[in-house]
């Protein structure tokens, strides 16, 4: 991983610790707590990928494991927020770019609930049984419920900060066409720079250009305006 990313998604999860406990936790809501964990690796992931978003879901899960007052085994949430991760980040664009919101919505679902039971699950198979006194139904519903509605004023808060801290051109609003500057990007400065002359000079007479004076050899033929392709070529 980057070294800026990893003193983002470092900051984000500490700060999301932080309001974890102190604030969330103390809520007493019914059901589940808000998992604003999940959330910062949902959003993270959702930007740098699958194998970013495994490794920080795994470190976010594993200082959750170790921060007081956590009553399961450890590495239990870090196993459950490394899947999570991995799979929100195979549904990340191949444009890095999310063009709508119902993607984060809609992942932010899947992930509450996938969290949801696997956690359960990794339980039961550790002895822990606390899910099913709860009732597992009833935290999948209010878990889901609750992180879609604390959602939208975080996941996009957060994939902001990421795209902000990524010098990935790609991830730009116009893709790889605006990499050659001047919003016009390099296949229209091709075009501008060969169109003319090809469409026009050579298509009119190509055989004087070929066997006259100022063809090949001369600056105002074939020659003077091949060094201006090769030079938007090298770009």
């Amino acid at each position: 991983m980057r070294i800026n990313r990893i003193l983002l998604s470092s900051g984000l999860v500490v700060i999301a610790l932080v309001v974890q406990v102190t604030v969330l936790a103390r809520l007493h809501l019914p059901g589940a707590v808000p998992d604003l964990m999940l959330l910062v690796v949902v959003g993270l992931t959702l930007v740098y990928g699958h194998t970013s978003g495994a490794l920080i879901g795994f470190g976010a899960g594993l200082l959750a494991d170790l921060a007081p007052p956590a009553d399961h085994a450890t590495g239990r949430y870090a196993l459950v927020l490394c899947v999570v991760g991995y799979l929100v980040g195979l549904t990340k664009p191949e444009t890095g770019r999310v063009r709508s919101v119902a993607l984060p919505m809609f992942v932010v679902v899947a992930a509450a609930v996938v969290s949801t039971l696997l956690y359960a699950g990794v339980g039961s198979l550790v002895g822990d049984t606390a899910a099913r006194h709860v009732g597992l139904t009833g935290l999948v519903v209010t878990a889901t419920l609750y992180d879609l509605l604390l959602a939208p004023f975080t996941v996009p808060l957060i994939m902001a900060l990421a795209r902000r801290t990524e010098n990935d051109p790609l991830a730009g609003e116009g893709g790889p066409a605006t990499m050659g500057g001047g919003g016009e990007g390099v296949y229209p400065r091709l075009g501008g720079r060969t169109g003319g002359f090809l469409g026009g000079r050579s298509g009119r007479r190509p055989g004087a250009r070929a066997s006259g004076g100022r063809g090949l050899g001369g600056g105002r033929g074939l020659g003077g305006r091949v060094k201006g392709v090769k030079g938007v070529k090298r770009l």
